[in-house]
């Protein structure tokens, strides 16, 4: 119940900044790469106070972690200039399972077969949520490339999660060292200041729901496993829409509803595990995160 509690608060962080980047980005005009570059900023500034704060110390991060970091940042902010938010969710929700079960499969780690089959039931209703009802029309290539990247960028950096003993200190050293990756776009692209709403969006997703966000998620990572954290993660649309419907009036439609169900449906068949399976595993050491 606590690793559920903890994984859930960091589905409600991740949904939090797909909220905070739409809102700031489409409803308030802010700059896609102006509001990617506070929120790491924010988020790198804030971890390196707690840091110091607790007196210091500790390891991890790296330049690794960093540019994975950033890719997603970068790729993330600005797919949305042309890709809606349903295919952008698809594409990134969908490449970030394919990148966690292949290091999972790399990683040697016991992936039984009912969470292969929860992770599919779950990215069907995950389609069925985001999918446009009339299809999906021509959808840019440039948009969907960024967003693949993106998808790249966050599946690796959850992955590079294992190496962390002190998920604090490595989270606040990534972001330090993707600052200037996600400043480079500054160099050949144009960027317009944000509006004080939309910096105050971009530095509350960079110092809270990104920054603790993450530390959070390297805490629970080495006890999730790649695949188990990568099907967990389909549930950060699902909140993402109930977080529409409550703080936007945005009430879902029936298919939503039966979407939802599909995907908390998976996750629930993904995540089960029989009675004394747990102590199983330990004992025989079958799950391990990817060398």
């Amino acid at each position: 119940m606590h690793l559920l509690l903890l994984t859930s608060a960091a589905m409600v962080a991740f949904a939090a900044n797909s909220v905070l980047n739409r809102l700031a980005v489409a409803g308030l005009g802010t700059d896609p790469v102006a509001f990617a570059i506070l929120r790491t900023v924010s988020g790198a500034l804030v971890l390196t106070l707690l840091v110091a704060a607790r007196g210091g110390g500790g390891e991890g991060g790296g330049w690794r972690g960093a540019t994975a970091l950033a890719l997603y940042m970068a790729g993330f902010s600005l797919a949305y200039l042309t890709l809606d938010a349903g295919i952008g969710a698809l594409i990134l929700f969908g490449g970030v399972q394919v990148t966690m079960f292949a290091g999972a499969v790399l990683g040697r780690e016991a992936v039984p077969p009912r969470r292969w089959a929860g992770a599919a039931l779950a990215l069907a209703g995950l389609a069925l949520l985001v999918w446009p009802a009339g299809g999906a029309g021509d959808v840019p290539a440039g948009g969907a490339a960024l967003m693949a990247a993106a998808a790249l960028g966050w599946g690796v950096y959850s992955l590079l999660g294992w190496g962390a003993a002190d998920p604090l200190a490595a989270t606040a050293r990534n972001f330090r060292l993707a600052t200037p990756l996600v400043l480079a776009p500054l160099l050949v692209l144009p960027v317009t200041l944000p509006t004080p709403a939309g910096a105050a969006a971009a530095i509350l997703s960079g110092a809270v729901t990104s920054g603790l966000g993450y530390a959070l998620w390297y805490r629970l990572l080495p006890t999730l496993g790649a695949s188990r954290a990568a099907v967990a993660q389909l549930s950060v649309p699902v909140l993402a829409a109930a977080a529409g419907w409550l703080l936007l009036a945005e009430p879902p439609g029936a298919r939503a509803v039966a979407a939802s169900a599909l995907v908390l449906g998976g996750i629930a068949l993904s995540l089960w595990t029989r009675p004394g399976a747990g102590a199983l595993r330990s004992r025989t050491g079958t799950e391990r995160p990817p060398s």
